[in-house]
Parts: C-alpha cells; structure tokens; sequence
C-alpha cells in the first residue's frame, strides 16, 4: 500500500468512497450522495502544506483517503488544532487500511504544526471508534440525538488527541 498527496484527478475515487459511506447511514450525517462537482471547491480548499488530503493506493487503486481540515477556519487561537476525516472503499475495509492512514496522519501533523486533531463520529459507527481509541483518541464530547436516519435518533461522539 502507498500514501500519497490526493491529486484532482483522484476525486472521483474520492466521491465513490465517500458516498458508500452515504448508504451505511452510520459513517457521515449526508443523506444523499454527492457529486464530483459538489466537491471541487472542498477539494482546492485543502491545501498539501496546512489542510491535506491523502490517498490510500493498492495497486493503483485509490482505497481509501483521509483529510485535515481547519476547526473555526479564520480564528488564529485555533490554528493549531484541525478535524480529520477518513474513509475507506468497502471493498478494503478490515485490511488496516484505516489504521495506516491514521497513523501517516498523526506524523504528518507534527511536521505541519497541528498539535490537536478530532473526529466527528455518529455513534453507531463502532469501526471508526475503535479505530480512534487503538491511536488514544480520547473522546471529548457527546452531542445526543442531533442526527436521524430512517426516524431513528443517533448521537455525534467527538473523539480527540493532542499530538505530541
């Protein structure tokens, strides 16, 4: 497996495994799937040096990414401390995957001076829990029932590490 800088080009890849997580309707709050261009200006948002976005190649094949993203972009107090997203192509999950992006991530921050990163988890997602706990992610909040799928309520879990 290969990490790398995602490029344009890599977003379709991207938008294919962010809306299978769409359907689980445990891995994000989108109900509906999104589009290429949905996610351009998401894209050029992210910039390789403070905000990246990384891939996951097996043989070529984009399985699965992650991004740093600012928390209250524009308040300098916070400047250090960045949300990360990941996911993961079903046809890859379950093969550490996940666990090496996580880990790139956390050794990519230090070079770029983010010394907190969090995730926004639904709490159904149990996978993505306990993926963070086995990095120490700690969690650092609970925001009850704020979401629903299907007339069903369900919780957003913050789950945080200072990076040292």
């Amino acid at each position: 497996m290969k990490i790398r800088l995602a490029k344009i080009n890599d977003l379709k890849s991207i938008v294919e495994i962010y809306n299978q997580a769409v359907l689980t309707k445990k891995s994000t709050a989108d109900l509906t799937q999104v589009k290429i261009t949905d996610r351009i200006d998401w894209f050029y948002e992210h910039s390789p040096g403070k905000y990246p976005i990384y891939i996951a190649e097996v043989d070529e094949i984009v399985t699965g990414w992650i991004s740093l993203s600012p928390y209250r972009k524009g308040r300098e107090a916070l400047r250090h401390t960045a949300e990360v997203s990941y996911f993961i192509d079903n046809r890859y999950q379950r093969q550490g995957i996940g666990t090496s992006l996580i880990d790139f991530i956390i050794m990519e921050c230090k070079k770029i001076d983010i010394k907190n990163i969090f995730a926004i988890v639904l709490e159904n997602n149990k996978a993505s829990i306990k993926l963070l706990k086995k990095f120490n992610f700690n969690k650092w909040g609970y925001m009850p029932d704020v979401a629903e799928f299907d007339g069903a309520p369900c919780g957003h879990l913050y789950f945080g590490l200072n990076i040292k």
